[in-house]
């Protein structure tokens, strides 16, 4: 592990933080690695010139990106939980964090202007509202770059839910293809993972 990659959050740390802010937060404890590596398999991040995470949280998946992204590739990550901020700049001091809503933040800088190769998504859409989720994607899937890949994950059993039904159906409606891939049984609760590509 790099020297400049310090200790996560731990997992008590990662709950307290999800009972203050249950409704950004999303989960109650930090995705695994097997499911970052299967997100990062799927998001071709290691291929990838420019990077936008959403919803980074503490790190599970920026981690995994810090391991595979070009020596020469540009990473972005939006976070709106300030303290989940903090603990990641010092530990990815090559990387940019912005804390922000995904719904609001201007995607539309000169760094990143020939849209995302990859866009790895970590938030709790199933937590969200309907026009939340809307908005989101709406302000994120257009910087999308040609033949670029939208990846997030989802809980096997809640995509089954109401809420997790309208999301799937909100990303298709959005997205040319949508596929899935495996399911990652050793995560907490299990997970797959969505990839949508653009024409």
């Amino acid at each position: 592990m790099p020297a400049s990659i310090r200790t996560p959050m731990s997992a008590p740390a990662f709950l307290r933080e999800f009972l203050r802010n249950w409704k950004t937060v999303g989960a109650v404890a930090p995705s695994s690695r097997g499911l970052a590596e299967l997100m990062m398999q799927a998001s071709g991040a290691s291929q990838a010139a420019r990077i936008l995470e959403l919803g980074p949280g503490t790190g599970a998946f920026t981690q995994a990106i810090a391991e595979v992204m070009r020596p020469d590739a540009a990473y972005l990550g939006v976070e709106v939980n300030e303290a989940f901020v903090q603990q990641l700049r010092p530990r990815f001091p090559r990387m940019r964090f912005e804390q922000a809503g995904a719904q609001e933040f201007d995607l539309t800088t000169p760094e990143f202007g020939g849209g995302f190769d990859a866009i790895i998504s970590g938030l709790p859409w199933t937590a969200f509202p309907e026009p939340l989720q809307q908005a989101i994607l709406g302000n994120v899937l257009p910087h999308l770059a040609p033949n670029g890949c939208f990846v997030t994950f989802a809980y096997f059993g809640f995509h089954q839910l109401p809420g997790g039904r309208r999301f799937r159906a909100l990303l298709e409606s959005l997205l040319p293809k949508v596929t899935t891939t495996r399911v990652v049984w050793a995560n907490v609760p299990p997970a797959f993972v969505y990839v949508g590509r653009k024409a």
